[in-house]
């Protein structure tokens, strides 16, 4: 997947967090665990459903009764590549760029600034 983008619509980050949290699941499942959040019929989620397995971000299994749909890809690794893709189309590629937009704009609270320097701390040590 690391050259491979999706490209995943926030609707269908729904679909997949779904599916990382629990899988297989039917669309039964899928439209009862989806239904108070979005009021999603199940004629959407099909389509999403459809969407996601077009970009080959999810597969299905023939269940007893019903297809058993999982995601083709680990939660970390679509992470990751969606978000080299957000830095790169807004940020041009430079994660320094957008976390300065970000205190100029006083949108970073004091512990998102102490979980930035944890992050960098550990980013450093683990490159000794």
């Amino acid at each position: 997947m690391e050259d491979k983008k999706i490209g995943i619509s926030d609707g269908e980050w729904k679909i997949m967090r779904a599916l990382w949290e629990k899988e297989p699941r039917t669309i039964t499942e899928l439209v009862a665990e989806l239904k108070e959040e979005t009021g999603w019929t199940k004629h959407t989620v099909i389509t999403m459903l459809g969407r996601l397995e077009k970009k080959g971000a999810v597969a299905y299994r023939e269940g007893e009764r019903a297809k058993q749909f999982y995601p083709v890809f680990k939660k970390e690794e679509t992470e990751l590549q969606e978000t080299r893709g957000f830095l790169q189309k807004v940020y041009n590629g430079s994660l320094g760029l957008m976390v300065n937009q970000m205190v100029k704009g006083n949108t970073l609270s004091k512990e998102e600034v102490d979980e930035l320097y944890a992050i960098l701390r550990q980013a450093e040590e683990g490159e000794r």
